[in-house]
C-alpha cells in the first residue's frame, strides 16, 4: 500500500506562509508537520508526498530520494498533510484499518481515504495542484471522526504552539549535557535541560528549566547573559545573542539568530531576529530579517480577540494574543512597529516611518502609507541570493523558478 501525504484545497488558507513550502513544512511546537509524519512512520511505513507543482522540484531537491507527486501502487491511502501526526494517526495508517473505498472525515476535511489508483478521480498520471478532499470523499463511503489535530487556519501554528511544545517535551532527551558550559553560566533544574554536542553556553547565561524545558541543539551557541526559560527549543547551529530574553514556548530553527525579547513564537531556519525589540505570538519564516528595535504588538488595547486582514478579507481568529505572521525572504528596517495580527507576504521590504498596514502584500516595497511599490523580481532575486549566500546556501535553479512563479502569482 502506498501512503501519500497530500495537500488539499484548504492549503491555500495558509498563504503566504506556504507560498514557498508545502503545508506540512509548517512548524508548530518543536517540529514541522512533515518531521512528525516521518518520526511516527520510522520503521513502520514508507511515505510519499503530494504538493503543488510549482514547489515540487525544489521539494524533491531538498528531500532526495522521496516519492513526489507519483502514484506507485494500485492500493493507495491518502493522508491529509495538515494533520498533526501522532500515535493515533500512525495507527490508522500502519494498521490499514481504513477499508478500500472508505474515507474518514472531520468537520468538512478529508483526513484519510483508501482507494485503488485507477479509481482515484485525480487520475494515476495527473495529480492536481491541490486535492479537493471533500469532492473525493463524496465518491467514497464516509465515516465522520473527531479528535484529530488539524491545521485549519493561517494562525493555527501559533495557536497550537504552546500545547505542542509541552507535548514535544516528552521526546527530548533532557538531562543530557554534552556541550561546553561556562562555569559562570546558571542551569536551573538541569534534569530538564539538554545541551547537544558542540554547543556552547557562554558566561553568565541562564538556562532556567524550573517551569518547562530548555534544549540547546548540536553546535548552537548561547551568548553571555542570555536568559532562556519556560519551554525553549534552540535547534542545531542556531545562535542566541548576548542579553537575549527568550521565554514561554519559543522555537528557534537551525542556523537562525535570536536576540532581544521573544515570547511564544516560532522562527524557522535561516532567519535573523538578533537585535533588541519584542517579538510575541508570531511566526517568522526562513530567510526573513527583523531590523534592530523592531516591536510587534500581540495584544489589543481592549483585550478583545485579534482579527487578520488577508487580501482584503477580514478573519476572526478568536485569539487574544497574536502578533506577526511573516512569509519567506521578507525584511523590515530598524525601529519598525507591527500592529497586532499583521500578515506580511513573501519578499516584502518594509521601511519608513509609521506603522505598516496590517496586510503587506508579497513582493512589495515601503510601509503602505501611500500604497506599496512593487518589488521588482530581478532585484528581489538578487537580494535573496545574497542573503542565502551569506549562510553558504546557493540558490538552485529549482528554487529560483519557484521564487519567480511566486512573484508572478503575486503580480
Amino acid at each position: 500500500m502506498q501512503v501519500l501525504i497530500f495537500e488539499d484545497e484548504k492549503t491555500l488558507r495558509f498563504k503566504p506562509l506556504t507560498d514557498l513550502k508545502p503545508v506540512y513544512d509548517l512548524v508548530t511546537g518543536c517540529r514541522s508537520l512533515k518531521s512528525r509524519f516521518l518520526a511516527e512512520a520510522m520503521g513502520k511505513v514508507a511515505l510519499s508526498w503530494h504538493l503543488r507543482k510549482q514547489i515540487a522540484p525544489w521539494f524533491l531537491e531538498s528531500n532526495p530520494g522521496s516519492v513526489v507527486n507519483t502514484i506507485t501502487d494500485d492500493d493507495l491511502m491518502l493522508v491529509n498533510g495538515r494533520l498533526v501526526c501522532d500515535e493515533r494517526v500512525m495507527q490508522i495508517i500502519s494498521s490499514r484499518d481504513v477499508r478500500p473505498g472508505e474515507a474518514l472525515v472531520q468537520n468538512g476535511s478529508l483526513l484519510f481515504c483508501r482507494l485503488k489508483a485507477d479509481d482515484c478521480p485525480m487520475g494515476r498520471e495527473g495529480l492536481p495542484n491541490v486535492v479537493d478532499g471533500m469532492t473525493l470523499a463524496g465518491s467514497l463511503s464516509c465515516v465522520e471522526v473527531s479528535g484529530f489535530m488539524l491545521l485549519e487556519n493561517l494562525w493555527d501554528p501559533v495557536a497550537f504552539h504552546p500545547k505542542m511544545m509541552k507535548l514535544d517535551a516528552n521526546a527530548i532527551a533532557s538531562g543530557r549535557i554534552e556541550g561546553l558550559v561556562h562555569p559562570s553560566a546558571v542551569l536551573v533544574n538541569p534534569e530538564a535541560i539538554s545541551i547537544g554536542r558542540g554547543a556552547v553556553v557562554m558566561a553568565g547565561a541562564i538556562l532556567d528549566a524550573s517551569e518547562g524545558f530548555v534544549h540547546i541543539g548540536d553546535g548552537a551557541v548561547v551568548e553571555p547573559q542570555a536568559v532562556l526559560m519556560q519551554n525553549v527549543m534552540i535547534a542545531a547551529g542556531a545562535r542566541v545573542k548576548i542579553g537575549a530574553k527568550i521565554y514561554s514556548n519559543v522555537y528557534i530553527g537551525s542556523a537562525s539568530k535570536a536576540g532581544g525579547e521573544i515570547e511564544d513564537s516560532i522562527i524557522e531556519p535561516f532567519a535573523n531576529k538578533q537585535h533588541d525589540g519584542f517579538l510575541g505570538h508570531s511566526y517568522i519564516s526562513s530567510w526573513c530579517n527583523i531590523g534592530a528595535g523592531t516591536d510587534t504588538s500581540d495584544l489589543k488595547n481592549n483585550y478583545s480577540s485579534v482579527n487578520l486582514l488577508v487580501d482584503g478579507v477580514q478573519m476572526q481568529t478568536g485569539l487574544q494574543f497574536l502578533g506577526l505572521l511573516m512569509g519567506e525572504h521578507s525584511k523590515c528596517s530598524i525601529g519598525t512597529t507591527f500592529n497586532t495580527g499583521t500578515v506580511v507576504g513573501i519578499s516584502a521590504n518594509i521601511f519608513g516611518s509609521g506603522m505598516p498596514s496590517k496586510y503587506v502584500p508579497s513582493f512589495s516595497w515601503g510601509n503602505g502609507e501611500s500604497g506599496y511599490e512593487p518589488y521588482m523580481i530581478e532585484k528581489a532575486l538578487e537580494t535573496a541570493r545574497r542573503v542565502m549566500e551569506r549562510r553558504r546556501i546557493a540558490m538552485s535553479a529549482a528554487y529560483e523558478e519557484m521564487f519567480r512563479r511566486a512573484a508572478y502569482d503575486a503580480s
